[in-house]
């Protein structure tokens, strides 16, 4: 319990910091840019060498009105930048640049490397940024919001290997690279309510 209050004491300390200067999440992450839909942002993705931790925000063409703007894919490559990479997950967020939603995607989405379930959940505590570039709110963030939402994100991660294993593709193509199954497990997160919760 001790350690989800930290991690959410610290995803609520990041927010406020850059809320006084009237920034939020999303706004420090683009830093200006108007954002393209598929581009990585930032551009050529941030790595932390001594974790192995790597991320990108980026956003889809999304129907008027929807609450997401875009998503942060979040990453490990356990053998460092030349080894495989693994997707973690995905941090959904609103225009404001708050987390709305987490959610896993099946293997052609993000091209990693396969890992199944119990090797994913392992590492999740890898995914750990600290670097001061190109923003450490966000870095912290992120990271933070990763470790106070670890039990949600380990069963979305077994959910995703069930309705994989369950899956046939209408064509015979091979379940991973079925594009039309691209979110597999998700769900909605609030991160004011759990900070609440856990009485931050």
């Amino acid at each position: 319990m001790e350690a989800l209050r930290r991690a959410a004491q610290e995803a609520v300390f990041c927010e406020n910091v850059l809320a006084k200067s009237g920034d939020n999440i999303l706004l420090e992450t683009l830093r200006g840019a108007a954002p393209v839909t598929w581009s990585h942002y930032p551009p050529g993705d941030v790595f932390d060498r001594d974790s192995g931790a790597q991320w990108y925000y980026h956003c889809h063409d999304s129907a008027p009105g929807a609450a997401e703007h875009g998503h942060f894919h979040c990453f490990v490559r356990p053998d460092g930048a030349d080894g495989p990479i693994h997707h973690l997950v995905a941090v959904g967020v609103d225009a404001y640049g708050r987390a709305i939603r987490l959610f896993t995607v099946n293997q052609w989405v993000v091209d990693d490397v396969w890992a199944d379930a119990d090797t994913t959940i392992g590492l999740l505590d890898g995914f750990d940024v600290h670097m001061a570039r190109p923003s450490y709110l966000v870095n912290r963030w992120l990271t933070a919001v990763v470790a106070l939402y670890h039990d949600e994100i380990a069963s979305l991660i077994a959910q995703r290997d069930a309705v994989l294993a369950a899956h046939i593709a209408a064509d015979g193509t091979a379940t991973l690279q079925d594009r039309t199954l691209e979110v597999v497990s998700e769900c909605a997160v609030d991160l004011t309510a759990r900070a609440a919760e856990l009485e931050i």
